[in-house]
């Protein structure tokens, strides 16, 4: 079964032309020496990438859980939570092989 995630990647995408905030999570994760996630991977994630999970009960907000590609075609994961006046990233990071199918859009 293949979800439609269509309105929740129109409302992302829509906040994050507005502008993007990175929170401090998403900021440590992000810089950790075995990832080195810039933000200009995580753009391209927004903005390139699927969402491949949905949770619109969040305690956050509504966020959901995205898949792209950086530059080097390495698979990042960013969950993020659209607001009206921008996106906040909540974190990012390279998905396990181990946790996640071959494609990294379901979980094993």
């Amino acid at each position: 079964m293949i979800a439609n995630f269509d309105a929740i990647l129109s409302t992302v995408r829509s906040s994050a032309e507005k502008r993007i905030i990175f929170l401090p999570h998403a900021i440590r994760q992000m810089s950790r020496p075995d990832r080195m996630i810039s933000r200009l991977d995580i753009r391209s994630v927004i903005f390139d990438g699927e969402v491949i999970e949905d949770y619109p009960e969040d305690q956050r907000g509504h966020s959901c859980l995205m898949l792209g590609f950086d530059a080097t075609k390495r698979a990042i994961h960013v969950v993020c939570s659209p607001k009206n006046e921008y996106l906040a990233v909540i974190t990012a990071y390279l998905p396990d092989i181990d946790e996640w199918s071959d494609d990294y859009r379901f979980r094993t």
